[in-house]
């Protein structure tokens, strides 16, 4: 397959993909077929991937207030771009979400992407799990792969990215979570396009991560910096924290590396991005 993939949607992870897939970003505005048929013929793409989406611009709380929008952007979109897929013969990567169940630390297993979702406590979970459910039903008539991202760990300063939002909160959980470390998910999207994967991915690293061992790296490296420790339990925010099997991506062929071999790499790409950025700026 001659891959000629375009981005819908020039958010955090759009941008990153766009670059490292050297590929158009579009961004015109989606709200009908004849839009997404728009975006097919001008940039003669055989394969849509869908990052566009509504987490809300702090947090996903934002999304309880914006139901429409959330919708909109979450459910309905993915739908329409699946009938565009399966009416033209081309490729669609969805990028899903992993915050879609309920997790016993005590008694689950990782969770693979066989078991149903469950967790309908947040908005945005919600419409996560409408739009997986219309793709999958579609999976067996058209190309489509969806990849499920979970709490986005980056090498490179961004506001949605975990460790910009940890570096500025000085706090972190007391819980291990699935993480999605974006240099890796970028390999691994690339691989997946390669094999033609279609179905749904649990696309994270390998292992949990404790956010204070993350901290703790990067404190070693900025020695004033302070941070602590808050019990999840104490916040008395909806959220889901849990731990997702990559035992299918691996199955598929792909090397995925755990997350705490990553952290060091990530603090001191970091880093280093930052002071570019601050040189670019002085």
């Amino acid at each position: 397959m001659n891959i000629k993939p375009v981005i819908l949607g020039n958010g955090f992870i759009g941008q990153r993909l766009g670059k490292e897939l050297s590929c158009p970003i579009s961004t015109r505005p989606i709200s009908s077929f004849e839009d997404v048929k728009s975006v097919i013929e001008e940039h003669r793409s055989n394969v849509l991937i869908n990052c566009i989406g509504f987490v809300g611009k702090n947090s996903v709380d934002e999304c309880e207030g914006n139901r429409s929008k959330t919708l909109f952007a979450n459910t309905y979109i993915p739908i329409l771009l699946a009938e565009v897929a399966f009416r033209y013969n081309v490729k669609l990567v969805h990028l899903s979400s992993g915050c879609i169940y309920h997790y016993d630390y005590d008694n689950d297993s990782p969770i693979s992407e066989t078991e149903i979702p469950n967790f309908f406590n947040l908005y945005y979970s919600r419409t996560k799990i409408y739009s997986e459910a219309m793709l999958k039903t579609l999976n067996d008539l058209a190309n489509i792969l969806i990849l499920r991202i979970r709490i986005p760990l980056d090498d490179r300063p961004h506001q949605k990215n975990l460790l910009t939002k940890l570096i500025k909160y000085q706090k972190a959980l007391n819980i291990a979570n699935s993480i999605t470390y974006i240099p890796d998910f970028i390999k691994a999207v690339k691989h997946l396009l390669a094999i033609n994967a279609t179905g749904i991915f649990n696309t994270v690293n390998d292992g949990v991560l404790q956010y204070s061992r993350l901290l703790d790296i990067y404190k070693h490296y900025v020695s004033d910096f302070n941070y602590s420790i808050i019990d999840y339990k104490t916040l008395g925010l909806v959220r889901t924290n849990l731990i997702l099997s990559v035992n299918k991506l691996k199955a598929s062929g792909f090397s995925i590396r755990n997350i705490n071999n990553v952290c060091e790499e990530c603090i001191i790409n970091y880093l280093e991005h930052e002071k570019c950025l601050a040189q670019a700026g002085a």
